[in-house]
């Protein structure tokens, strides 16, 4: 078993707690959190052991999970990786791409392993037809939440667009071309709503739309490709397939059939792939064990974590050029 330790127990932090402690790939040592105060809170509500230090909670450990804010995951990542220990971070992986850029080059010259929190990956419905994907061209997706006041100290892009931003990544394999992208801030001081179109060099378009002040939950994404639509929902944790087939001769009485211009015909097929129920985050964290044991890459390595930040970066850059804000 590795021996984990946690930086960071606020909410999400308390949940990797508990999770670490659930798994049979980690023994979990502990955690720090440099709020004094609600680090003994926590000790004393659910018997973690807190540590005096990040040093001497790191050097304990094989693995340090990283769940602080943002702004604090380069210093705190900084010290695990120098100390030779592996990384899983939160997402997004840093504040600024140069940040990841050193953290990413600090694991590899250490010779350690690294993975990012971009949790959706993880999705049973994503997980149910990532295998689906073939060169898709043209992708739609919308991350609509109520509002929270946490997470609103930094854009909507870093706060919910850029898990889609690193699902399509993980699925367009091309380099991307242009980005645009307008954002409007309502209640925070960063954009609150924002859309984004990303065009990749092989032609493919993503049309992203991220708001937090919507009155609905809403995170659904749909692909299209060459025969094929896919339709992912990440909320409701459900997905569909349609194909379009050469039409048999003599179709089955009930078979959907279009026809072209050209008077080609097609026989649509609908798949509801297998759906299988997980817990996203403790998959994320034992994939990770799975990775250090077999010295293979993470799912997601810090270089995606990277260039989804560098994606996400861009997309708010490009706010500074457009007409809304």
């Amino acid at each position: 078993m590795l021996k984990a330790g946690v930086i960071g127990a606020g909410h999400l932090g308390k949940i990797h707690l508990k999770l670490l402690t659930q798994s049979d790939q980690y023994e979990l040592l502990g955690f720090y959190d440099d709020n004094t105060k609600a680090a003994t809170a926590t000790a004393k509500e659910f018997g973690y052991h807190a540590f005096d230090s990040i040093e001497d909670l790191i050097a304990a450990c094989d693995m340090v999970d990283v769940v602080t804010p943002t702004m604090n995951h380069f210093e705190c990542a900084k010290k695990v990786l120098e100390a030779g220990k592996h990384l899983f971070i939160e997402k997004p992986i840093t504040n600024t791409v140069a940040e990841a850029e050193a953290l990413r080059d600090l694991a590899k010259k250490n010779g350690v392993r690294g993975q990012v929190g971009h949790v959706e990956r993880f999705n049973p419905a994503f997980r149910a037809v990532v295998n689906k994907f073939d060169n898709p061209m043209f992708i739609e997706s919308h991350r609509l939440a109520e509002f929270n006041p946490r997470g609103t100290d930094v854009s909507v892009v870093l706060d919910l667009m850029i898990h889609d931003i690193d699902a399509i990544l993980s699925v367009v394999k091309s380099e991307v071309k242009s980005i645009r992208s307008n954002g409007v801030s309502v209640i925070s001081e960063t954009p609150d709503i924002a859309n984004a179109r990303i065009e990749f060099e092989n032609g493919c378009i993503a049309n992203l739309t991220a708001s937090r002040i919507s009155l609905k939950n809403m995170r659904k994404s749909r692909f299209f490709q060459k025969d094929a639509y896919i339709s992912v929902d990440f909320l409701e944790k459900k997905c569909e397939v349609v194909k379009m087939m050469d039409a048999p001769e003599t179709p089955d009485d009930f078979a959907m059939i279009l026809t072209n211009a050209e008077g080609l015909k097609k026989q649509i097929y609908f798949e509801n792939p297998d759906v299988q129920p997980n817990n996203a985050i403790l998959d994320e964290l034992e994939a990770f064990a799975n990775s250090i044991n077999t010295d293979t890459t993470p799912i997601v390595s810090l270089a995606q974590g990277t260039e989804a930040l560098r994606v996400a970066m861009g997309i708010i850059e490009n706010f500074s050029n457009s007409e809304l804000k």
